[in-house]
């Protein structure tokens, strides 16, 4: 399972409506497995919930530049792309993201 948590820094609470992107590495190639939003919470935990999640190296995308458009503000950073490892199937991995206008921050969550 891959869930994710987005906190607005510069509004001091949760990034609500920001959509999200999961891309797995095949070979070369990085294909879409799943998208989604942030809820009320900030957070996306159902986006790999239809999806088997194998060992291997996927990523993260966050359409922080269209979030921070829809707030009246302008964003230095158009995206932001989280790529991790996914080592044993059936592991919970909880990416989390502090997002700001100009700057970003993430961590291995739990």
């Amino acid at each position: 399972m891959i869930t994710t948590h987005v906190l607005d820094s510069a509004r001091g609470g949760p990034a609500v409506g920001l959509a999200v992107a999961l891309d797995a590495r095949r070979d070369d190639d990085w294909v879409r497995i799943a998208a989604g939003r942030t809820d009320e919470r900030g957070r996306l935990s159902s986006l790999t919930d239809n999806v088997p999640i194998a060992p291997g190296c996927y990523r993260l995308t966050f359409d922080t530049g269209a979030y921070q458009r829809g707030r009246g503000a302008s964003s230095f950073y158009p995206e932001v792309q989280i790529t991790f490892d996914v080592r044993e199937s059936g592991e919970h991995v909880h990416v989390p993201l502090v997002v700001s206008p100009f700057g970003y921050s993430t961590y291995r969550g739990s």
